[in-house]
């Protein structure tokens, strides 16, 4: 059974972390382990593409920092410019890593894999550190 906090105590939302270095250094040397199984089992290209697609999720996490501040920053914020720059982005690097793919079998792949492998890193770096700090408020 669990005790509930009282109902006076402050609400604390930790900071999410938005910095891209930790998250870049462990993608980095994910990709460097991953292109070097892909080496020795003689598929370069695959190591070439997964890195295109780690790349491709880091850009897009820099893009999205900057289309949120400039939304923030706006005297007229409006969510609807930021879901249609998102949408163009996400379906943009979509078809890039769809064509790299269907195109370049099986080493194509890669920017796939590199695309989730990024993501999960970033979302990791992000997610982590939040539940720790809503952990020390119980």
């Amino acid at each position: 059974m669990t005790a509930s906090a009282p109902e006076s105590a402050p609400v604390y939302y930790p900071v999410a972390p938005t910095g891209l270095r930790r998250p870049g250094i462990m993608a980095g040397v994910l990709t460097v382990i991953v292109g070097a199984i892909a080496i020795a089992l003689g598929h370069p290209w695959f190591a070439v593409f997964f890195l295109a697609g780690v790349v491709l999720v880091f850009v897009n996490a820099k893009l999205v920092i900057r289309s949120v501040e400039n939304v923030a920053n706006a005297d007229n914020p409006r969510k609807k410019l930021l879901a249609i720059n998102s949408a163009y982005r996400l379906g943009t690097i979509t078809v890039l890593a769809l064509a790299a793919a269907f195109l370049v079998r099986p080493d194509g792949l890669g920017a796939m894999f590199g695309l989730a492998l990024g993501q999960v890193v970033l979302v990791l770096n992000t997610v982590i550190p939040v539940m720790k700090g809503l952990r020390k408020q119980l």
